[in-house]
């Protein structure tokens, strides 16, 4: 009985993550970044610790429409950072969106956020890939 209700539980909990996630994503083709941008190297690609400060300011940034762990919000249609296709863009073409947003899908735009911050939120985003 009582395995029969830690079963039920785990079970609950596992098809609550997925319905938090977006597995369905599919992203904007229409939305990229300039060549200039996209070619924009990290200044802070030699300090990684500094993603330390990338995921507080994702927590305070992002989790509402991205997850704790990346993976989007299916209600919010919101990307999943993990998947290879947003994984393999440069840090430019990152940071490019992140300032910029795209209304057409709901992601505002973070210029406000102070630049090297918005590095930093690159640099935590690569630590968000599936493995």
């Amino acid at each position: 009985m009582v395995f029969q209700r830690m079963g039920v539980a785990v079970l609950c909990l596992f098809a609550a993550s997925l319905v938090a996630q977006n597995p369905a994503y599919q992203p904007d083709a229409g939305w990229r970044a300039p060549s200039d941008a996209a070619a924009r190297p990290n200044p802070l690609a030699s300090r990684p610790e500094t993603a330390a400060g990338g995921r507080k300011l994702f927590v305070r940034n992002c989790v509402e429409c991205h997850g704790k762990n990346g993976a989007g919000n299916e209600k919010k249609h919101s990307a999943d950072l993990q998947l290879p296709i947003v994984q393999q863009q440069s840090d430019g073409e990152l940071f490019w969106k992140i300032t910029n947003g795209n209304l057409h899908r709901g992601m505002p735009s973070f210029s406000k956020l102070p630049e090297l911050q918005r590095w930093q939120i690159v640099l935590y985003l690569r630590t968000l890939s599936q493995h």
